[in-house]
């Protein structure tokens, strides 16, 4: 067997304080060559001011960022392996493509002939192979965003930071810029942190995602896993679009879900005092509701109230008393209008059991 490797980033215990705001709350954190790690979650979570820390944009108040091994402290976001992309291109308006690109090469005193190859290596791993001489402003939204992608990557950073990349993108250049990432993540094996609060978005593209709640990351997962089997009701509700329910012991075995009125088995870690399960919507068949017998299983009588299409798939809101219940289900398939009294039904393993 092969030793383990050590981590490209450890995050040792940071903090980050601005003044009174604490805004990283002692994060340990291992980052693996070659993975793509998304930083996830809500405005003022923590993860824009942890990715500068590891950027070297900002100290932190206690801990230590070690990259390779080595600790930065002291050491400047320019003498660190890795580079990164601002959410705001900060491309420089007067340069030409190719002058934005080369810049930090020229900082560095690279030679002009060495400089001109990497630069149209860059700008042809980012598909912008003729776009040399344009200006920024000549350029549309994605392709200033690629520009920003080369000048990162022609410098051969161990490590590429990514600060909300796509949030500046319109619905189709974010689909286009996210399945280039995901292209050059593959292509050049690097190391990817991204940071983002858009969950299809980090589903879509990482490996593995950390969930940060007021400063703390709260899970760390691959991507399946934090969708199907979250840790915690924060975790649930944010990532996807979990149907979430309080849960209340009846017994040593038995618990109620009294939003649905529905008794369900109790797992045998759930606290005496209550918890909380999680219910992904395309767990839920939809079924119309005649005047037979309810199905077998776990199944509750609800009415339709919003169905939503959206090409391959539909979203229907259904009231089931007082609880709404969010469904997902293939287009064409078990089909409800609004007003339609359906049975929802799911298999008992589909419940997820929270505890924090």
């Amino acid at each position: 067997m092969s030793a383990p490797t050590a981590p490209i980033v450890a995050v040792d215990r940071v903090s980050k304080r601005f003044g009174p705001t604490l805004a990283v709350d002692d994060v340990s954190l291992e980052i693996a060559e070659g993975e793509f790690l998304a930083l996830l979650g809500p405005s003022g979570c923590g993860k824009t001011t942890l990715l500068r820390t590891i950027a070297g944009f900002e100290a932190p108040s206690a801990g230590r960022v070690l990259i390779d091994g080595l600790d930065t402290a002291g050491v400047p976001p320019n003498r660190r392996p890795v580079n990164m992309v601002f959410q705001s291109y900060a491309l420089f308006p007067h340069m030409s493509v190719a002058d934005n690109v080369a810049y930090g090469l020229r900082m560095e005193g690279v030679p002009a002939a060495e400089r001109r190859a990497r630069v149209a290596a860059a700008l042809d791993l980012v598909r912008l192979a003729g776009f040399e001489a344009r200006r920024p402003d000549r350029l549309s939204g994605g392709q200033r965003q690629r520009v920003a992608l080369a000048r990162a990557l022609v410098k051969r950073p161990r490590v590429l930071l990514l600060d909300e990349p796509l949030s500046a993108l319109d619905a189709r250049l974010r689909d286009e810029l996210r399945a280039e990432l995901a292209r050059l993540h593959v292509e050049l094996g690097l190391t990817f942190v991204m940071v983002t609060h858009d969950q299809a978005e980090a589903l879509a593209l990482a490996t593995r995602c950390a969930v940060m709640d007021r400063g703390h990351v709260v899970q760390a997962a691959p991507p399946a896993d934090l969708y199907r089997r979250p840790t915690s009701r924060f975790v649930a509700d944010f990532v996807g679009s979990m149907n979430v329910f309080e849960a209340r012991a009846t017994g040593p075995s038995t618990a109620v879900l009294p939003a649905l009125g529905l008794e369900i088995a109790r797992p045998e870690a759930a606290p005496a005092d209550g918890f909380w399960v999680a219910l992904p919507p395309e767990a839920i068949d939809i079924r119309p509701r005649g005047g037979g017998p309810a199905p077998a299983g776990l199944a509750v009588a609800g009415t339709v109230r919003v169905r939503s299409f959206l090409g391959a798939s539909s979203v229907y809101v259904a009231t089931v008393g007082g609880a709404e219940v969010r469904v997902l289900r293939p287009s064409g398939r078990d089909e409800a209008p609004p007003g339609q009294p359906v049975w929802l039904t799911w298999a008992p393993e589909a419940l997820v059991p929270l505890y924090a």
